[in-house]
């Protein structure tokens, strides 16, 4: 009997925390990555180019985003540090991953 519990143990514990772990990394909504928005009402624009692999971004901005002459832009508005731009480009529009760097808003940053 007490081998079995010496089994089931160490066995309980690896499944919790590996539970634990898959649920950090659950996908962030949508929604909260921003939001699509009009080109015209971009703040600047980026090019991605075949090697692009990351780019900048503050929090607030609004991003057209040109890739080989397809345009789409980004409201960047929501609370997350970094995501895969391909999760709200439009379909087909990126054959690559490219990672967004989201810096803190200003607006929201203390003194």
């Amino acid at each position: 009997m007490k081998t079995k519990l010496k089994l089931l143990v160490p066995a309980a514990l690896a499944l919790t925390l590996s539970l634990s772990a898959l649920s950090s990394m659950a996908a962030t909504r949508a929604d909260l990555l921003g939001e699509t928005v009009p080109a015209t009402a971009a703040d600047r624009t980026i090019t991605i180019a075949p090697d692009t692999s990351y780019v900048n971004v503050q929090g607030g901005q609004i991003v057209k985003f040109d890739v080989g002459g397809k345009t789409f832009a980004w409201d960047f508005d929501g609370p997350v540090e970094s995501f895969d731009l391909n999760r709200v480009t439009p379909q087909g529009l990126l054959d690559h991953t490219v990672t967004a760097y989201v810096s803190p808003n200003p607006l929201y940053e203390g003194n």
